[in-house]
């Protein structure tokens, strides 16, 4: 319905101040409307106040004074102020004084502003209508008389509808209109959504449109430059000539052309995401290879590019310079150098004059994709004589050469407490260092190579004063300056005392004076390694290193060696197998195990006591976190539906656990030792072997080996020969094998069908450095296919990429296993090894001793490994006033003959680790008895009932019963 306003007289009446305009209308809502009376709507509109749907003036366009113009504004202004409903009751005044005026006037007045409200709206808050409204009044063209008449006050009404407005605004949205306007909010996002994705949508149709018009842009090129060599197409005579391409096909070409050129696009991005800092070719290269290579598809000359289209030649490639080249795998090796920082040697700031150290700190060692360390850290200082113990291949001697300087490690630090710290290294393969053919006292001498060439240098420059005259006496000043020079080099060196240097160290050695004359290779070799012992002493070194140095020597150079060590005053570290010897010298052992090494105080027998306890622990602690695991495990899957958000928090405690450093690691596995047997041996005769009359010696009968003696060999026999170093224990079986002839006597073999193999002391000494493991068994087969040899490679620990390991990088042990190895290609009934258990772990001398005990033919075995005898021999021959004397029984048999040998022995035991005892009795023929019998399958106790009761028919046999 349409209110009109009343007249200025009237509003003034009623105090209502108006002072902007003369006339302004009110329009109510629809639904007061209806009612059919102003009054009904205005109590309605009283009552729901809370509903918030007031009435909202309207400024008019009827004429109006200044003073109206004044009262409404500052009516505007006071309701504005006021808080809560004061916009509400100022309308609701109004309405009732234009309520009385339209029931005392009848006279129409001016045509008034009318606000209305569509059917529509009605979903819409009173808020939102009336800013709708005021959106559609201001679109509306205004009336010219109106605007002439009003003025200003008509330029001022908007003012006042907008502080009305804004007094609506801050009033708080009830619950309704809140959801309303979430509504609508929501409609907003998703059309803007929409819009979002229809806009993305023609950007990517506009794309392949200007993909579709470079292709055809090409195709019409292509056929441009068709058109043009039109003439020579047309002229040529030749039959196989394509025929020409209709409109569709140039399409279908066109399309193939740009498909190829987008995947070319696509692999050239792979190859750029996978490049990598190392790779030979730059970006810039392969990205103009690919531009290229795209061009000459789509943009080639016209006989490239027409042949690709018509499908007579392969499309065009790249026609640059040579492709890039395949960038090569990095190794292990490669890889930790780059991510971890390079190797350093440090020196210690502060330390004593008389303080020496050597430590390793982090030390990693990889030979190229084989890792030998992880992690080493330990060291040595002075008082200290360490014992590195630990499996073959576990990375001992790599860390002895370290130490000594002779290896750079892939990553770590090596320390040392001084610069010029002097380490001096006794090797393995000592004996390659020693020339045979020189003399006792000349292979000492050898060591002093700068004072030799000093002394040399003297001795020349001695000669040529003697041969000059005097009239030259600027040259002869000039050698007598070099000489004066010389000498004071001789005298730091101290060259005048090396023969007394010599003199004391063959004294400490053993050796007497007149032997200083005698050859090199007239020694045994336990003697040679006292002359490699003498010459890394003679080096005045500050910390020694051993490498095995128990090799080759008897009991008794073994104890002197013991004694030797225990009264110097160096701080040592030693590599050995020999538990014995390393529990009566060393006072720590370092135990190499997984690449990781770990320290323990005290001699060998503490350190067993120690790591069984420690490894108990560690097993103790793992198991206990794996069981907690477990069974938090079958937790979570037990409740994963029923207690999501627990599960979800017990998931994350547990991976924080598995990754914290309190997460119990995996202690490392023993491994299965490798287990092999010798090859069956071929029928062997009664007879073997014989020694008869026996006499050998050397440097013309000076030093006898050998008088008058008399051996006997038979089948089965298994023999140890022992015998001090030097008795000549190599040379009897030497001179057996032919290798060597006797002064006097013979030693032959006696039987039909004897075949012998022989296993040399130095056998892992005789290898090719230079071959792989696989080319040196392949070298040494005999007919055996590379399955057969692999497998036999496996046996011994060679797996994997092991077998391509090149022989010099191979540590003793595993030279000596190799050389076994290859001894076991051929078949044999007597096998003859002299010192095989020599460079061989723990493991690997329990595997020899096994498969020694199962061999068919006879055994003769030279060794100094006490325990190693008593296990395999059953006869001992012992050397004894250059007589061969034979003990039947085995090694505590022979301990038995001699008390004060067996007290010796028994004196240095170590604790906690297997006596010696009887050797085992192995019945070989039961054994291949039981391995004929052939096993068809089916449970072993298929035939034997062991309940009557049992089975349909025993049941029916004992009712009957």
């Amino acid at each position: 319905m349409r209110l009109l306003l009343p007249p200025l007289s009237l509003l003034l009446a009623l105090g209502i101040h108006v002072s902007s305009v003369t006339a302004f209308a009110f329009t109510v809502p629809s639904a007061l409307t209806t009612s059919g009376s102003i009054s009904s709507s205005t109590s309605s509109s009283r009552s729901s106040r809370s509903s918030r749907a007031p009435l909202v003036p309207f400024v008019s366009t009827s004429t109006s004074t200044s003073a109206s113009t004044s009262m409404i504004t500052s009516s505007a202004l006071s309701a504005k102020k006021n808080k809560g409903n004061s916009a509400k009751d100022a309308a609701l005044a109004a309405l009732e004084a234009l309520e009385a005026q339209e029931a005392k006037q009848s006279s129409p007045v001016a045509t008034a502003g009318i606000l209305e409200f569509d059917d529509d709206d009605e979903g819409l808050s009173l808020k939102e209508k009336m800013a709708l409204e005021k959106k559609k009044q201001k679109k509306q063209p205004k009336d010219d008389n109106d605007n002439n008449n009003n003025g200003g006050a008509a330029n001022g009404a908007p003012a006042d509808l907008d502080a009305l407005l804004s007094d609506l605004d801050d009033e708080p949205l009830s619950k309704k209109e809140q959801m309303a306007l979430e509504k609508k909010r929501q409609k907003e996002a998703k059309k803007a959504k929409a819009d979002a994705e229809k806009a993305a949508q023609m950007e990517m149709e506009e794309i392949e449109k200007n993909k579709r018009k470079k292709a055809l842009k090409a195709l019409a090129e292509m056929e441009r430059m068709e058109a043009e060599a039109g003439t020579v197409n047309d002229s040529s005579s030749d039959d196989d000539s394509a025929p020409p391409m209709s409109k569709k096909e140039a399409k279908l070409a066109a399309r193939e052309a740009a498909k190829k050129e987008e995947k070319l696009q696509k692999k050239l991005a792979k190859k750029l995401a996978k490049k990598t800092d190392g790779d030979d070719v730059e970006d810039d290269d392969i990205m103009s290879n690919g531009a290229n290579g795209a061009n000459a598809v789509v943009n080639g000359d016209a006989a490239s590019a027409a042949a690709a289209v018509n499908g007579d030649a392969e499309p065009a490639t790249p026609t640059d310079d040579a492709p890039p080249t395949k960038k090569e795998k990095l190794t292990m090796e490669e890889r930790i150098r780059k991510e971890r920082p390079p190797p350093r040697i440090r020196v210690m700031e502060s330390s004593q004059p008389d303080y020496t150290a050597l430590r390793l700190e982090n030390i990693a060692i990889t030979f190229r994709d084989q890792p030998v360390l992880k992690s080493a850290t330990w060291g040595v200082q002075t008082g200290d004589r360490i014992g590195l113990v630990g499996a073959n291949g576990a990375g001992k001697t790599t860390q002895l050469r370290i130490l000594a300087g002779e290896l750079e490690p892939t990553a770590g630090d090596v320390i040392k407490s001084h610069k010029d710290l002097r380490v001096a290294m006794l090797r393995q393969e000592f004996i390659d260092e020693i020339d045979l053919e020189r003399t006792l006292r000349q292979e000492f001498m050898s060591v002093f190579t700068e004072e030799a060439e000093i002394v040399a240098a003297l001795r020349q420059a001695e000669n040529e004063l003697e041969n000059m005259s005097g009239e030259d006496s600027d040259a002869m000043q000039e050698v007598l300056d070099r000489m004066a020079k010389l000498q004071a080099k001789a005298d730091s060196k101290n060259v005048g005392a090396l023969d007394s240097r010599v003199s004391k160290i063959m004294d400490l050695m053993g050796f007497d004076p007149e032997e200083g004359e005698y050859k090199v290779s007239m020694f045994s070799g336990g003697w040679k390694m006292r002359i490699g012992l003498g010459k890394v002493l003679l080096k005045d070194p500050n910390i020694l290193l051993l490498d095995e140095p128990t090799n080759h020597l008897d009991l008794e150079s073994v104890e002197w060696l013991e004694a030797f060590l225990r009264n110097q005053n160096l701080p040592m570290v030693i590599v050995s197998h020999d538990r014995e010897f390393l529990d009566q010298v060393c006072t720590k052992i370092v135990d190499a195990e997984g690449g990781i090494c770990t320290e323990y105080q005290g001699n060998y027998s503490k350190f067993l006591q120690l790591k069984k306890a420690r490894m108990d622990a560690w097993h103790a602690a793992y198991n206990s976190q794996e069981k907690k695991i477990k069974e938090e495990r079958q937790w979570i899957n037990k409740f994963r539906l029923k207690q999501p958000q627990a599960v979800k928090q017990r998931e994350a405690q547990l991976e924080k656990l598995i990754k914290s450093p309190d997460y119990v690691q995996k202690p490392p596995f023993e491994g299965k030792p490798f287990r092999f047997r010798f090859p069956p041996a071929p029928r062997l005769s009664p007879e073997v072997a014989e020694v008869k009359g026996l006499t050998h010696g050397y440097g013309n009968g000076a030093n006898r080996l050998f008088e008058d003696c008399d051996l006997f060999i038979e089948k089965g026999d298994r023999i140890a020969v022992i015998g001090p170093n030097g008795a000549g224990k190599s040379t009897l079986l030497r001179i057996l094998m032919g290798k060597e002839e006797p002064d006097e006597g013979t030693a032959e073999f006696i039987g039909s069908n004897v075949y012998p193999a022989y296993f040399e002391q130095n056998q892992a000494d005789v290898l090719d450095l230079d071959k792989t493991v696989l080319d040196t068994i392949q070298a040494a087969s005999h007919g055996q296919s590379y399955n057969e040899l692999r497998a036999l490679l496996g046996q011994f620990l060679f797996k994997g990429d092991a077998v391509e390991k090149k022989v010099e990088s191979l540590s003793g042990g595993e030279k000596a296993r190799l050389s076994l190895c290859c001894m076991m290609l051929r078949e044999s009934n007597l096998l003859i090894l002299d010192e095989p258990t020599n460079h061989l772990d723990i493991p690997a001398k329990e595997m020899l001793e096994e498969a020694l005990q199962h061999f068919e033919g006879s055994v003769v075995v030279i060794s100094h490994d006490r325990y190693f005898i008593s296990k395999v021999a059953t006869t001992i021959v012992a050397i004894e006033d250059k007589k061969l004397v034979k003990y039947g029984g085995d090694y505590k048999f022979y301990m038995d003959k001699s008390k004060t040998f067996k007290e010796k022995v028994e004196a240095r035991y170590v604790n906690g680790l297997e006596r010696i005892g009887n050797a085992p009795v192995i019945d070989l023929e039961e054994i291949q008895a039981n391995a004929k019998k052939k096993n068809f399958g089916g449970a072993k106790t298929a035939n034997m009932v062991s309940r009557k009761d049992k089975g349909i028919k025993n049941a029916k046999r004992n009712k009957v019963m």
